[in-house]
């Protein structure tokens, strides 16, 4: 029988993503938990936990999971590739909390970094997650040839660097109260500081287990798509949403004077060019088949999703 993209699309819808996601998350917990003992000094490795394992919905690994097993490859090999990208998120975000950024007070809940342990850990602590997720790749990947690993440690360092997120933010942080900004500033910083990361993340558990260069542009092209409507819809929610909802600060955006898709789009039309934009994904991994269904069933999570 040919599955369609339309069958696909309703298999999605009703794949219990709930669970899915669940069991994963304790997965990569567990893992994370394992990877961050605090040892001397200890009040370096105990800030890099603070951030590390207060919780969040660890999308990152898991798409990186979820890529390695689409090309039939295993959870443990996937695993340190995993962490590592959680490890690298969470120094962007403590970063991004430090007053001379976004000056945030909280995160996922919980004062942010910086509040806890000073401007000076804060730093040091997001430092050395970024240096421990190169090495705890290196280290502790298993199964995996080197040509493999040495692809996902170059897309991982182009992803984080001024080729990607660095350069993501220093454009955002130099367009803060322009009132100017076009659509493709504003693309040109979100695919940077969100979707680059996301995109690794996709690809790297695909490279890992042996995906061609074909089907890796074809993850390419999902997870930018997926990357910006993520964007999008935290924008929205920035305007929409609780504090208490999103366990962070809210407004924060508007009081920046940044620019922001429903500032230049208003709502409605931002709503519809990100379920547009999850739609292009979804088309993108359907001719994998029902082996796709967990990534088309988390590009839909995207736009439902509340915090």
């Amino acid at each position: 029988m040919v599955v369609t993209d339309e069958t696909l699309s309703r298999k999605a819808s009703s794949f219990d993503l709930k669970a899915y996601l669940l069991a994963r998350q304790e997965l990569v917990e567990a893992a994370l938990d394992r990877a961050s003992p605090v040892i001397y000094p200890e009040k370096i490795y105990e800030a890099m936990r603070y951030s590390l394992m207060a919780g969040g919905k660890r999308l990152r690994p898991i798409l990186c999971l979820a890529t390695s097993e689409l090309f039939n490859g295993t959870i443990e090999m996937a695993m340190p590739t995993a962490c590592a990208l959680e490890m690298i998120h969470t120094m962007s975000l403590i970063h991004d909390d430090l007053p001379a950024m976004d000056n945030d007070d909280f995160r996922r809940g919980k004062p942010t970094n910086h509040k806890v342990y000073g401007e000076a850990v804060a730093i040091l602590a997001g430092d050395g997650l970024l240096a421990y997720a190169f090495e705890h790749i290196a280290e502790e990947t298993k199964n995996v040839s080197p040509d493999r690993l040495l692809k996902v440690i170059a897309r991982l360092g182009r992803a984080v660097g001024a080729a990607g997120l660095v350069g993501g933010q220093v454009v955002d942080l130099e367009c803060e109260g322009a009132t100017d900004i076009t659509i493709e500033t504003l693309n040109f910083i979100h695919t940077h500081k969100t979707a680059a990361l996301l995109e690794t993340s996709v690809v790297s558990g695909a490279i890992l287990a042996g995906a061609s260069d074909l089907d890796v542009q074809r993850l390419s092209r999902y997870s930018q798509a997926i990357g910006l409507a993520f964007q999008i819809v935290d924008d929205i929610l920035d305007l929409t949403s609780t504090q208490e909802e999103l366990g962070k600060s809210i407004g924060k955006d508007e009081r920046a004077q940044k620019a922001t898709y429903p500032k230049l789009w208003g709502m409605d039309e931002s709503r519809r060019q990100a379920q547009q934009l999850i739609e292009e994904a979804k088309s993108e991994v359907a001719g994998f088949g029902e082996k796709a269904i967990p990534l088309m069933a988390i590009a839909e999570y995207i736009t439902a999703r509340k915090h």
